[in-house]
């Protein structure tokens, strides 16, 4: 049986609890050794360290997220350091998250023909992100998010917006391409979304776009009309959050383009950045190949 732990290493302990859950850990267990460590305080079964959430961070637990190991494992030291290091370092931060993510498996999708993940892109610094529904064909394909024809609309969208697609992070609510590009089902973003909230917690972006109703109906929790989103701003994770229309329906109807124009200068407005074009003209849709 282990000793009982001291005052100074209860504080040690905890301490470390809620470094992990900062940096968008939720899941830890105690393994079983034959040295004598200590334990963690009142740690009579391997829950005891599970904290009693809800919310979003139930939906952590039940993604069945790679759990870490406190009994420190030469593997589990290293992983550790990495985790001490991706606080002060985003892209190690967001590879660690990718790591975690894995060759998923943790929702149908893995047995619908997907062909790989697709994580997210673009500056770990960015003030702006967007986040989308899920991944097309093209992107299933490439492994990157918003490179077919509703990519190539985005990119334009952000040049209008005056900054790059480099400058901005973008990713989706879920990571693998539904069959048939069908609208995801909800236990799929509930299984999915967790990695995704741990990518803005890392980004820290000043301002969110979601793109499209699934992506705003996920993000803030509410089920209403795309009319009740629009023109307003949202507090999300520390960001302010904004919704508009999803560029693949601006492929589809064309004269929304000039509503999502007046939504992104709401964004722009926001940031202090200046448009590229001249104001209340929509950006152009590229044309197909």
């Amino acid at each position: 049986m282990a000793r009982p732990l001291d005052a100074a290493t209860r504080e040690q302990i905890a301490a470390r609890l809620r470094f992990y859950r900062e940096l968008g850990i939720y899941d830890l267990y105690r393994r079983e050794t034959t040295l004598e460590l200590p334990e963690p305080a009142a740690a009579d079964s391997d829950d005891a360290c599970i904290p009693n959430h809800s919310g979003d961070d139930l939906a952590r637990r039940n993604s069945n997220a790679p759990l870490v190991d406190l009994a420190a494992p030469p593997d589990a030291a290293e992983r550790a350091t990495r985790l001490e290091a991706a606080a002060v370092n985003r892209n190690l931060a967001l590879s660690i998250i990718r790591e975690d993510l894995g060759d998923c498996t943790r929702c149908v999708l893995h047995k619908q023909g997907r062909q790989q993940i697709v994580f997210g892109v673009g500056d770990p610094h960015a003030e702006l992100m967007f986040i989308g529904e899920a991944p097309g064909a093209d992107e299933d394909q490439q492994g990157e998010p918003f490179v077919g024809r509703a990519g190539q609309l985005l990119t334009n969208m952000i040049k209008a917006m005056g900054v790059s697609r480099e400058q901005v992070y973008i990713a989706n609510i879920i990571k693998c391409r539904p069959p048939g590009n069908r609208t995801p089902e909800r236990d799929e973003c509930e299984t999915c979304s967790p990695f995704l909230m741990r990518q803005i917690d890392v980004v820290q972006p000043k301002a969110i776009v979601a793109l499209g109703a699934v992506a705003a109906r996920t993000l803030l929790q509410i089920n209403q009309p795309m009319s009740e989103f629009r023109g307003k701003w949202f507090d999300f994770r520390g960001a302010q959050l904004a919704v508009t229309y999803h560029p693949a329906f601006l492929l589809r109807d064309p004269r929304q383009k000039k509503e999502t124009w007046k939504d992104l200068q709401m964004v722009m407005k926001f940031l202090g950045l200046k448009p590229v074009t001249m104001p209340e003209a929509p950006p152009k849709t590229p044309t197909a190949e």
